[in-house]
């Protein structure tokens, strides 16, 4: 099963992080949410691979995927004297 994880997972993860990156950047609500799932799965291979050196990458990117996640759920500050 670990062989399977390291030789495949890395398969999946890409696409993965492509959609997210496409999600975002066509604005999607929940787009930090599914990249925030999805550093589970880098867990799983960080581990399963023993690449130790991936890990603060994984963890700094939980926290900057809810942090994005928590300000794009916030509704827009309405700006004064704006037009509606």
């Amino acid at each position: 099963m670990r062989e399977a994880i390291i030789t495949y997972l890395p398969w999946f993860l890409s696409a993965f992080t492509i959609a997210v990156m496409w999600l975002a950047g066509n604005k999607h609500r929940f787009a930090w949410a599914v990249g925030l799932f999805g550093q589970v799965f880098w867990l799983i291979w960080i581990v399963a691979s023993e690449s130790w050196g991936l890990l603060p990458s994984c963890l700094v990117l939980v926290g900057v995927y809810g942090r994005n996640h928590l300000k794009w759920a916030k509704p827009a500050a309405v700006s004064r004297g704006a037009a509606p």
